[in-house]
């Protein structure tokens, strides 16, 4: 491709990126998502050049203990059955008094992040040497996919004199190679899920990372990871007590402050969750954030509509996964998606809404699309090509697209055109990911306006 050639010349050579800051290490949390989600891959070597793959990623540990139960890892083609602690630091073992605690005594890996520079002989009570997998900084920005910077200021730059001398064809070419790139990127990743854990818990942690937007996107992954399809499949009519349940929703102090429908619709949760709680309840609290954002966009509701879409799983799986995909049957069907209680109340200590809200918005269902579904048709569906994903098209923009217009474009009356269709959107997201972002010269010395002048279709 075009535009990944581009990218591998650009950051090969240039100054801007030569000398990055070492990658700030995120929440512990967020590090075993990634870990369970199967970002890393299946298969590393040890710090002792051992050959090890992880054949099952096991179940998060509800307590207190190694962060993950069940799993089963071959070393050297040996294969062990036990438990697996994922640190920050492989110093962390000493630190946290693992060795001397039983509840360690059947890791069977070990896995932190970055090398320390010095050996570190991770040991059980019964100093049994436990084998360590360090997950290096390249390995963890790929599947953090963060740039340098977090946002990039909304004034013209110096893509704007380039782009007005490029006709149409060749920026739509530009557009092109960009979105499909992130395309190919986001499947990939979606695909290691499904390697993993299989095509269904893929595409409900997906869905469940497509309902938390932002601020919540970790928090629901979290959630789909521990309150997995297959478990809930296990209890029949449990679906949305035990999401509820497992987010830590179900309170007795929320329970106590609830009024009328609300109190009448949690006792109902209750009843049920109660029954199962011992099975699903965690020490290790999901860490939502619960201000900050419009009211249909609570937790609350997110955790309803994804309990809403696992009940009629089977229709979804379906649409999601229709060769030929269509984005206007699986829309439709999300927009008629409806709950006697959350089509009226935004979050739980809300008031009756006399206005109905919808349960999964469009927005939200176009999110899905393109962050998830339409890149794993563009990669297994020949009747989905660049052109029917460019034909969809898009309701708004959010922040970053409407940045990245006007970095590129001069305006937002200028970028408006190139905003329409979803596919643009996402072009013009990774390009300001890849450049605006990247660039800590605010513009300055960024290497695309160079690259821009000497793009051919």
């Amino acid at each position: 491709m075009r535009y990944e050639g581009l990218l591998e010349q650009v950051w090969g050579s240039s100054s801007v990126v030569a000398e990055s800051s070492p990658l700030v290490l995120p929440a512990e949390m967020e590090l075993q998502a990634l870990w369970f989600s199967g970002a890393f891959g299946r298969d590393f070597v040890s710090t002792t050049g051992e050959v090890v793959r992880v054949m099952q990623f096991g179940e998060w540990n509800r307590g207190a203990g190694p962060d993950f139960q069940h799993v089963m890892v071959a070393i050297d083609g040996k294969e062990h059955h036990g438990t697996l602690e994922l640190d920050p630091h492989a110093s962390d073992w000493e630190n946290h008094q693992h060795a001397t605690k039983q509840a360690y005594r059947d890791v069977v890996l070990h896995v932190s992040f970055r090398g320390e520079g010095r050996a570190h002989f991770i040991r059980n009570d019964q100093h049994k040497l436990i084998p360590q997998v360090v997950i290096d900084d390249e390995a963890l920005a790929i599947a953090l996919q963060r740039p340098r910077r977090e946002t990039a200021i909304a004034r013209a730059g110096r893509c704007v004199a380039p782009l007005q001398h490029m006709g149409a064809a060749h920026i739509a070419h530009l557009l092109q190679e960009a979105a499909v790139f992130r395309a190919q990127a986001k499947a990939r990743r979606l695909l290691q899920t499904a390697e993993v854990h299989g095509r269904d818990a893929a595409l409900f942690q997906s869905a469940a990372q497509t309902l938390g937007y932002r601020s919540n996107a970790l928090a629901m992954q979290l959630l789909a990871q521990r309150a997995s399809l297959t478990k809930l499949r296990e209890i029949p009519n449990g679906t949305e007590a035990i999401l509820f349940g497992c987010a830590g929703f179900l309170h007795p102090k929320i329970h106590e402050q609830a009024r009328g429908a609300t109190r009448e619709y949690l006792s109902d949760l209750w009843e049920t969750w109660w029954k199962y709680r011992t099975q699903f309840e965690s020490s290790r609290e999901i860490p939502w954030k619960m201000h900050g954002h419009r009211p249909a966009n609570h937790p609350h509701r997110r955790v309803a509509a994804l309990a809403v879409l696992a009940r009629h799983w089977p229709t979804f799986r379906a649409l999601a996964l229709a060769r030929p995909f269509h984005s206007k049957k699986l829309l439709e069907a999300l927009a008629a998606l409806t709950h006697p209680f959350w089509n009226h109340h935004h979050t739980l200590a809300s008031k009756f809404s006399e206005q109905g809200i919808a349960l999964f918005g469009k927005t939200q269902a176009l999110e899905w699309i393109a962050n998830h579904l339409a890149p794993l048709a563009l990669q297994d569906d020949t009747h989905f090509d660049y052109g029917t994903y460019a034909a969809i098209r898009a309701l708004s923009c959010n922040e970053s697209v409407r940045r990245a217009g006007i970095r590129l474009f001069g305006s937002e009356v200028l970028a408006k055109p190139w905003q329409k269709s979803l596919a643009h959107q996402q072009a013009l997201l990774q390009v300001y990911r890849d450049f605006c972002l990247e660039d800590t010269s605010d513009c300055a010395h960024c290497p695309f306006p160079e690259q821009l002048s000497q793009w051919q279709p």
